[in-house]
C-alpha cells in the first residue's frame, strides 16, 4: 500500500525534548572528551550489579531482550537480513527456542570477539555481558569468526579479510554490543582499534572514526531501546549510547550524532527548533509538519522501525512547503529533521 506524507512548514514537539533519565543523576553533562568518558565508565561499572552467567543466564536474557517486535515467538539475529530465501544462514529472525550449536540453531555472538580482548574476554565478566552478546545464526557466527569490522555497504558478510555487519546492524555494533559500550565499560581490555579497521581519533587513539560514522548513519532504533531497558532490568547498568547517541559526539567529536536530550541541546532558540506533526497517528497516509523556518531545514530522513532510511530529502529538495514521500506501508516511522542549529526527531504512525 502506498502512503503519502505531506510536509508543510515548523513549530516543536519531538524526541529531542526527552529529559535525561534519572539513571544519569550525578554525571556532569557539561563535561566533554575523556572527562565525560571517565564519568560514564564509573556509572556503568558501579551499577553493573548482577553478573550474568554465560550458561544458562545469557540464553535466558537474550530470549527476552532480543525478541522480534513483530513476532515475540522469535528473536532477531544480528547480521541477518533475509527470511524469505532458501538459505538459513542469513535469516533475520528465528524461533527463540532454537538456541544451541547445531546447523539451523542460533547461538551467542560476541560482537566484540572474545579473542580480541586484551586479555581475551572468556565467558565470564566481559565475556558474559549481555550488552555485547547477540543471537546469531550458528553458520553466520562461524563465518564472522573473529574478523575485524570494516567499511562496506548492503548486507552483512566478508569485506576483504574483514567483516561488514550490514546496513541494518552497523549502528547497533558501534553503539551497543561492542566498541562504545564495551570500551567505556572495560576500557583498555576492549579497545575499538583492536577489533575495527579505521582511522584513530586524535583525542583518543583507541577509538576508530568508522564507528562514529556508523553511529550517525544508522540511528538508534526502538528495538535497541527496548533491548537496553531489558538488559538494564537484569544487569543493573545501561548503555549510554543507546540512551543518547550524541554522547559519542561529546566524547570523541566529529559530526553530530542524533541528540535526544533537551539538556544537551545545541541551540536555545525555540522559534528555530519547534515543530509539530499532525495527525499522528494518520489513518489517511498524510502527515502535516508545521515549521516556521522552512529555509533553515538542511535534511529530512525518514526511518522505519528497524532503523533503515526509507526516504531522504536534502537541502536542495526542501525548497517548498510540501514534500511527497510514497511507498510507505502501514507501521511506525521516525522522521529526523535537521536544521542549521539542531537535529529533531518525531515518531510517526501510519495506520
Amino acid at each position: 500500500m502506498n502512503k503519502l506524507l505531506s510536509i508543510i512548514a515548523i513549530l516543536l514537539v519531538v524526541t529531542l525534548s526527552a529529559q535525561v533519565p534519572t539513571y544519569y543523576n550525578g554525571i556532569d553533562l557539561n563535561l566533554t572528551g575523556m572527562s565525560l568518558k571517565s564519568e560514564l565508565t564509573s556509572k556503568i561499572t558501579t551499577t553493573h550489579t548482577n553478573q550474568i552467567s554465560y550458561t544458562p543466564g545469557v540464553w535466558n536474557v537474550l530470549k527476552i531482550s532480543d525478541l522480534d517486535p513483530t513476532n515475540t515467538n522469535n528473536v532477531l539475529l544480528v547480521y541477518g537480513y533475509d527470511d524469505t530465501d532458501a538459505s538459513q544462514i542469513n535469516d533475520r529472525t528465528r524461533n527463540k527456542s532454537l538456541n544451541g550449536g547445531n546447523s539451523g540453531d542460533w547461538n551467542r555472538e560476541h560482537v566484540f570477539p572474545k579473542s580480541l580482548g586484551s586479555p581475551a574476554l572468556g565467558t565470564s565478566g566481559p565475556g558474559s555481558d549481555a550488552h555485547n552478546l547477540r543471537p546469531s545464526d550458528v553458520g553466520f557466527n562461524g563465518a564472522r569468526g573473529n574478523k575485524k569490522y570494516s567499511s562496506g555497504t548492503g548486507n552483512a558478510g566478508t569485506s576483504g579479510a574483514n567483516w561488514y555487519p550490514g546496513d541494518e546492524w552497523k549502528g547497533d555494533v558501534a553503539r551497543i554490543y561492542m566498541y562504545m559500550y564495551m570500551y567505556v565499560r572495560y576500557t583498555t581490555r576492549c579497545k575499538p582499534a583492536n577489533a575495527c579497521v579505521g582511522n584513530p581519533i586524535s583525542i583518543d587513539l583507541n577509538m576508530v572514526d568508522l564507528l562514529l560514522q556508523w553511529n550517525i548513519d544508522d540511528p538508534v532504533s526502538d528495538f535497541e531501546r527496548t533491548r537496553n531497558n531489558s538488559i538494564y532490568n537484569t544487569q543493573g547498568n545501561r548503555n549510554p549510547f543507546i540512551d543518547n547517541a550524541y554522547l559519542a559526539t561529546l566524547i570523541w567529536g566529529g559530526s553530530d550524532a542524533e541528540n535526544v536530550w533537551v539538556e544537551l541541546g545545541i541551540d536555545d532558540n525555540e522559534e528555530e527548533t519547534k515543530f509539530s506533526i499532525y495527525p499522528n497517528p494518520s489513518t489517511t497516509g498524510i502527515v502535516n509538519i508545521k515549521f516556521n523556518h522552512i529555509n533553515s531545514l538542511t535534511r529530512i530522513d525518514v526511518y522505519d522501525i528497524s532503523g533503515k532510511i526509507v526516504k531522504t530529502f536534502t537541502e536542495s529538495t526542501i525548497s517548498s512547503t510540501t514534500l511527497l514521500i510514497d511507498n510507505l506501508h502501514t507501521g511506525i516511522y521516525f522522521m529526523k529533521v535537521s536544521t542549521m542549529n539542531a537535529v529533531l526527531t518525531k515518531k510517526v504512525v501510519i495506520k
